[in-house]
C-alpha cells in the first residue's frame, strides 16, 4: 500500500513539473508573439481636427484586422509641413504615414520627401472623382492619395436667403451673391463675412471671385497674373461684397451666419455639417460673375491628402493602412463621423445622401474644384499678394497701385 502511496506521489510530481514546464513554454511563446505584433507599429503625422478625427475612428477596426498599432501625433497645417519636412532633413524617420496640403505637393516631391506610391505598386482607381487626382501624380508618378474632399462653398443662412427675396435655386452668380448681402445689410444683419485674419485666408477666401472672372494667380508656368484686368474686376466685386459685412476668424465667422448675424461667407464643409433643420447650409459656387454669364471652375480644393514619407521605415506596413482608409467601404463608412471622401461611391450614394443631402453640393463642388498653384514659393507668392491685398482692403491703396505692386514684387521674388 505505502508503495502504490509513493509511486502516485512520484507520478504526480513530475505531472505537476511537467505541467509547469508547458505553462512556462506557452506564456513565453506567448509573449514572444505579443512582442512581434507590438513590434508592427506605424507613426502618424496627422493635420489636427476634423481631418485626423475621421482617421482616429477608423484606426481600431484596422489595428485589429491587420494587427500593426498606430501612433497618432497631431499637428496644425505650418506645423505639420514644418514637421514632415524637418524629419526628412534629419533623416529621422520618425513618420512612416502624413497627410499632405496639395500646396506642399512642388516642395515635397522637388526635395523627395515623399515615397512613389507607384513604386509601391499603388494606384488610384475609377471611383475617385478624376479631378482630384491631378495633385497627386508628379513625372507620371503616384505620390499621393486624395484623402478628404475638402472645398470651397458658399455658406448661406436660408431665413436671410429667402427675406432678400431669392430662393437656392436662384443664386447663379456673384451679382446673387451681392444683391443678397446688400439687402441684408440694409435691413438689419451683416451680408458678407470675410477671413481677413491671415495673408493665406485673404487670398484663398478671394480665390473663387478671382476665378468666376476667367482670372487666375499665375499662368501656365507659375508667371505671376496678377496685374490683369480679369484680376481687377474681381477685387472690385470683392470690395463690394466686404462693405456689407466684416472680417472674421473662422470660429466667429461660422456663428455669424448660422445665428442669423449675416448672409454669406466662404467656407469649407470640414468647418460644419448642416442637417435639414440647420439655419445655416451651403452650395457650390456656379463659376459665374453675372447672370447669363460664362461658367467657370470656381471651388478652391483644400484637400487632405495621404502619403508616405521616403524615410519611413515601415513602408509596408504604412501602405497597407494608406490602402485600409483609401478602400470604398471604409470610406463610405466615414461619412457617419464628418469623413468627406473624395468618391461617387460615397458622394451619390442615396442613404447617404438621404441622412447628408449636402454631400450633393460636396460633389459638385469637387468636380468643378481647382487646386491652388503648385509651386515650391506659394507660402511667399500668397504672403506678398495678401499683403497688397490687405492694404487695399484697408483703403491704403486703390486697386490698380496694389496690383501693380504685388505684380513687381512677385515677380521679382519668383526671379530671386
Amino acid at each position: 500500500m505505502k508503495i502504490k502511496i509513493r509511486i502516485f506521489l512520484i507520478t504526480a510530481v513530475f505531472v505537476i513539473f511537467f505541467a509547469g514546464v508547458l505553462y512556462s513554454y506557452i506564456l513565453l511563446n506567448s509573449q514572444n508573439q505579443k512582442k512581434t505584433l507590438s513590434d508592427k507599429v506605424i507613426t502618424l503625422a496627422l493635420r489636427q481636427g476634423v481631418y485626423s478625427d475621421v482617421i482616429k475612428k477608423q484606426i481600431p477596426d484596422f489595428e485589429k484586422q491587420y494587427n500593426i498599432s498606430c501612433i497618432v501625433k497631431e499637428f496644425s497645417e505650418s506645423g505639420l509641413r514644418n514637421e514632415i519636412l524637418t524629419d526628412y532633413e534629419s533623416n529621422k524617420g520618425e513618420y512612416d504615414f502624413c497627410m499632405v496640403d496639395g500646396s506642399w505637393m512642388a516642395e515635397y516631391t522637388e526635395n523627395n520627401v515623399l515615397a512613389s506610391l507607384s513604386d509601391l505598386d499603388y494606384e488610384l482607381d475609377d471611383d475617385i472623382i478624376p479631378a482630384t487626382k491631378s495633385i497627386c501624380y508628379y513625372n507620371n508618378e503616384l505620390y499621393l492619395a486624395p484623402f478628404y474632399g475638402n472645398v470651397t462653398v458658399l455658406l448661406y443662412n436660408k431665413l436671410l436667403v429667402k427675406e432678400a427675396g431669392y430662393s437656392v435655386k436662384e443664386i447663379n452668380s456673384l451679382e446673387d451673391i451681392l444683391k443678397i448681402c446688400r439687402i441684408t445689410r440694409k435691413n438689419h444683419n451683416y451680408g458678407f463675412m470675410y477671413r481677413g485674419d491671415t495673408y493665406n485666408n485673404i487670398v484663398v477666401d478671394f480665390l473663387p471671385i478671382l476665378l468666376s472672372y476667367g482670372g487666375w494667380v499665375v499662368d501656365g508656368y507659375n508667371n505671376p497674373t496678377v496685374n490683369t484686368n480679369e484680376f481687377r474686376l474681381a477685387m472690385n466685386m470683392y470690395l463690394k461684397l466686404i462693405e456689407t459685412g466684416r472680417a472674421a476668424e473662422k470660429d466667429d465667422l461660422i456663428t455669424a451666419v448660422a445665428n442669423c448675424s449675416a448672409a454669406m461667407a466662404i467656407g469649407w464643409p470640414g468647418w460644419y455639417t448642416p442637417t435639414r433643420n440647420s439655419a445655416m447650409d451651403y452650395l457650390a459656387l456656379t463659376g459665374k460673375a453675372e447672370k447669363g454669364g460664362k461658367s467657370y471652375n470656381a471651388n478652391i480644393y483644400g484637400i487632405w491628402t495621404v502619403g508616405i514619407p521616403s524615410n519611413s521605415r515601415n513602408k509596408e506596413e504604412a501602405l497597407t493602412f494608406l490602402e485600409y482608409i483609401m478602400n470604398r467601404s471604409v470610406q463610405k463608412a466615414s461619412v457617419e463621423f464628418g469623413g468627406v471622401p473624395c468618391r461617387y461611391s460615397s458622394l451619390k450614394d442615396r442613404e447617404i445622401l438621404k441622412k447628408f443631402p449636402q454631400y450633393e453640393v460636396v460633389c459638385q463642388a469637387l468636380e468643378g474644384g481647382v487646386y491652388r498653384p503648385v509651386m515650391k514659393k506659394w507660402p511667399e507668392f500668397y504672403t506678398i499678394l495678401g499683403e497688397e491685398m490687405q492694404m487695399i482692403i484697408r483703403g491704403e491703396k486703390d486697386i490698380l497701385t496694389g496690383l501693380s505692386n504685388a505684380q513687381i514684387r512677385l515677380q521679382n521674388m519668383m526671379n530671386f
